[in-house]
């Protein structure tokens, strides 16, 4: 499964935008049917964002029905207790937010020494500049599009600034002529995909309600692979 990784456009479902939180196992049954293979689970600790959908024991029961790749969004204000309980579940990339982190350096290396992908993740407003040491150590990097923990608020859309910060941090990774995967998070739509996604300016899109349905979600995400190949032809 591990695989999925150096794929083009990858297509990561968010687990708590699209899945039925009271039928978790079917709901991810039909992303599997539609042929998905990563799935991004955000954790959050009511402080970091002023929400708190998703408990460490629900991934844990997760992770022992189903293969899927877990692409792991830490959104806490401390990382110890969380990223520990997440390399013990089996998870198989963490992404952490550095503006909480401040030793980066140091938990890229014990999520990398855990044979797990590592990250660091970053609201919109943060610099890249806060990523000039740390960045050959990460695998991923996640830029959040909107701010966390407020998806629920319709009128919160994309920064207008989203383009040019995820084009910098390719421009970026390309110099130093690294593999760093660019992760985009936060209303994803196809426009996103078409614009980043042929020429490999970001590699993983986080897909939610803008372009997948909760009520029909596996002929969503059939629809949504669909378009993603034909993006790429």
């Amino acid at each position: 499964m591990s695989e999925i990784w150096n794929e083009k456009c990858i297509i990561s479902p968010s687990l708590i935008s699209v899945c039925d939180m009271c039928n978790l196992e079917p709901s991810v049954r039909q992303l599997e049917d539609a042929g998905i293979e990563m799935l991004h689970v955000d954790i959050l600790d009511g402080h970091f964002s002023p929400s708190m959908p998703l408990g460490l024991d629900t991934v844990r029961q997760l992770r022992k029905k189903t293969e899927m790749f877990f692409d792991v969004h830490v959104m806490t204000t401390a990382h110890d207790f969380f990223v520990a309980e997440l390399l013990d579940i089996g998870v198989q990339s963490i992404v952490f937010h550095g503006e909480m982190e401040p030793h980066m350096d140091y938990r890229l290396n014990q999520i990398r020494k855990a044979g797990v992908k590592a990250g660091v993740a970053m609201k919109p407003a943060t610099p890249l500049s806060s990523l000039d040491y740390v960045l050959e150590k990460c695998d991923g990097v996640l830029l959040m599009l909107i701010n966390p923990g407020y998806a629920q608020e319709r009128s919160e859309g994309q920064v207008p600034y989203a383009s040019r910060k995820v084009r910098e941090l390719h421009e970026m990774i390309v110099s130093r002529g690294l593999d760093t995967k660019v992760i985009l998070d936060g209303r994803i739509s196809k426009e996103n995909m078409i614009e980043f996604a042929p020429d490999g300016i970001a590699d993983i899109f986080v897909a939610g309600s803008t372009c997948l349905d909760k009520k029909d979600l596996k002929n969503s995400a059939l629809a949504l692979r669909e378009f993603r190949n034909s993006i790429l032809k």
